[in-house]
């Protein structure tokens, strides 16, 4: 029997699937009907490319619909960490001890929130798992596939 892996979520990703649930169910879900409708009305369903790409879409999004509702009803809203401590929810301010001008800033998140171009990082990644527990001025060090390396926690949001 394998063991249901806890969904972590902060209280603003919940609202962020919640969101695009009821975009999926509200707009997509109706749009593609009217289009499935739309493609019958042509006739000979066995060669109309518009029905068929028309059912393809409508399972993409029954499919992201059951896999949100899924992420909701399992998911753990997180707690905003300990005051002037990094953990989940947190933003946390690092400059690379290599390089103390560079400065990063990344937002500790549960694994389905994490975004790298929005610079949302998992608890359960290297630098996340790393970063949390330290406070401003520890220096952590960092294990990459590429070696380690270290960085200093300037500020905590």
């Amino acid at each position: 029997m394998s063991e249901k892996k806890e969904i972590k979520l902060t209280s603003d990703g919940y609202n962020e699937i919640q969101k695009e649930l009821v975009k999926l169910r509200e707009e997509d879900r109706p749009r593609i009907i009217q289009a499935i409708k739309e493609a019958r009305e042509q006739g000979d369903l066995s060669e109309n490319a518009d029905y068929d790409a028309a059912r393809d879409e409508q399972a993409k999004i029954e499919t992201k619909i059951i896999e949100l509702e899924h992420m909701l009803e399992h998911a753990t809203i997180i707690s905003e960490a300990k005051e002037g401590e990094v953990g989940l929810g947190s933003t946390v301010t690092v400059a690379f001890v290599d390089d103390e001008e560079d400065e990063d800033q990344y937002k500790i998140v549960g694994s389905l929130e994490a975004n790298i171009l929005e610079n949302k990082i998992s608890d359960e990644s290297a630098m996340g798992s790393a970063l949390c527990g330290h406070k401003v001025g520890d220096i952590v060090t960092i294990e990459s596939p590429n070696g380690s390396y270290e960085v200093k926690i300037v500020k905590i949001d």
